[in-house]
Formats: C-alpha cells, structure tokens, sequence
C-alpha cells in the first residue's frame, strides 16, 4: 500500500512539472533562450510596408528585422510568435511582460524612455502628411489651418501638428492608421499624418495607388527604436549587436528594398541605415 501512495504522489508531482514547463514564462520568453522556446513580439498589424499582417501571415520592414534580431538571440521563425501592439497600449504591454520586444514604428523619445527602454534606432523617418491625389492647397504643415487632420489614439503627430504649425486644426484619431486612410478616401478628412515611411505604405498598396500622394515636407525626425521592458539591458546589449550585424551584412538594405523600395520613398542617407546605437542603460 505504501509503495502504491509513492508511485502516485510521485505521478502527480511530474505531471504538476510538465504542467509549468508549458505554460513558460510570463515575460514573452527570455532573449538568448532558444531551445524551442518561444518569444513574443509587438508588431502592427495595419501598416502596409512596415508592420502588416493578411490572414496568418505578418510583413513589412519592422517584421523582417524583428524575426532577424530573434534569429540573432537564439529563436528560429517557427519560434517567433507576433502580437498586436497598436500605438496606446505599447508601454503596458511590455510593463505586462506580454511581449519581450515591440518593434512597432516606435520613436524614441524622452517621455517613453521614462516608461520603457530601446535599443536602436534600426530606422530614421520623418513626419510628413498624406492627402489625395488631386489635393493642390496642403503642401505642408503650416496649411491645414481649418482642416481636418486624422492620426491615431496615442501617437504624438497629430498633436505636434497643432502645437506647432496649425493652431486651428481639427484633430481626428482613430485607433489604426488604416481607418485615417478610409476615411480620407470618403472626404471625411482632408489629410493623415504620421511617419513617412508609414504613409508611403499606404500609398503603394495596390487598391490605393493614384488615390494618394505623400506631400513630401517632412517636419520631424522619427528614430524608431526596440521597444524593451524597463531595466533589461541584457537584451538591449544584445539587439543592438544584432541590428549592427543586419546593417554591416547588407541584409538590412534587403530588408528595406524589399517592404518600402517599391513606394519610392527616399531617406536620407545619411541617417539610413543607423550606423551608431544608443547606449543601453
């Protein structure tokens, strides 16, 4: 009998141990773990060129690089799993430990760096506006005075738009930039700012080529960095090594050419591709 008891607490023991080993961590899996672990990454989900994802399937720029740096720290494709991670609720994701990393058009700024930390830039965009084709009076952003102006819930461009050029612009945000698009399109708004790497996307996809154009004046310079939990300077040593790695190799040019090359969006070169990361803190 007392043999029978042994044997049973010791299934119920190992059946409790294989119980915890998979649910893993917490944290969205832990940089250099590999093993067949995986690791969860912040991304968008409706920004053609950049962060774009068609039934099961994830593309763009920001994509590339994040399955790039996973590689680096030791998680194969298969092992990469994406999550949404729309502009409001980037920082509680990463506080949350729901994702490890965001690479989301992300700019680094003072304020977010309170929150969490980057590791980066892996790309320098500006902010610039999108309207229709056939839009002749805004050509920049000292214009839209009396216009209706859309961006998205938690991002900073609409904001920086009326604070510094148009003081009686109307901000309209939605929570995905591909609404600012619909919308523009059905004359409910005159133009959409953001990043113009983002608004270039746009413009390039099939359905919407010759409906837009991207005006072309940039008032901004957006350093999207990796998004990063605060504290963990482990894995941003690491990123940075494995951005560096991707820019020296040539495969971040790849990577460009292939998501933004056909939206002939020009940047400057002298800032593309990054060449120098910030220090970890």
């Amino acid at each position: 009998m007392r043999q029978r008891k042994i044997a049973a607490l010791g299934a119920i023991v190992a059946l409790a141990t294989t119980g915890l080993t998979a649910c893993g961590d917490e944290s969205g899996g832990g940089a250099g773990s590999g093993g067949g672990e995986k690791i969860v990454i912040g991304v968008k989900f409706d920004q053609p060129g950049l962060g774009l994802k068609e039934g099961a399937k994830n593309t763009g720029l920001d994509v590339d690089v994040a399955k790039y740096v996973a590689k680096e720290l030791g998680f194969s494709e298969e092992n990469v799993e994406f999550k949404e991670a729309p502009s409001a609720q980037r920082e509680d994701l990463l506080a949350n430990g729901q994702v490890k990393m965001i690479f989301a058009t992300y700019s680094i700024t003072d304020k977010r760096k309170a929150k969490v930390d980057f590791a980066g830039p892996y790309l320098v965009a500006g902010q610039d506006l999108l309207v229709k084709a056939d839009n002749t009076d805004i050509t920049g952003p000292e214009t839209l005075n009396g216009k209706k102006l859309c961006s998205v819930t938690g991002s900073t461009s609409a904001q920086k738009v009326k604070d510094q050029f148009a003081k009686t612009v109307q901000l309209q945000e939605y929570d995905g930039y591909s609404k600012c698009v619909v919308a523009l399109a059905a004359g409910a708004i005159d133009a959409v700012t953001t990043d113009n790497t983002i608004l270039a996307g746009f413009a390039a996809q099939p359905a919407n080529q010759g409906k837009f154009k991207v005006v072309g004046k940039t008032f901004s310079e957006e350093r999207y960095g990796v998004g990063l939990k605060k504290g963990d300077k482990e894995t941003c040593e690491k990123v940075n090594a494995a951005l560096k790695k991707m820019v020296d190799s040539g495969d971040w040019q790849k990577a460009f050419d292939a998501n933004l090359g056909a939206a002939g969006l020009k940047l400057d070169p002298a800032l593309n591709p990054p060449k120098t990361f910030d220090a970890c803190a």
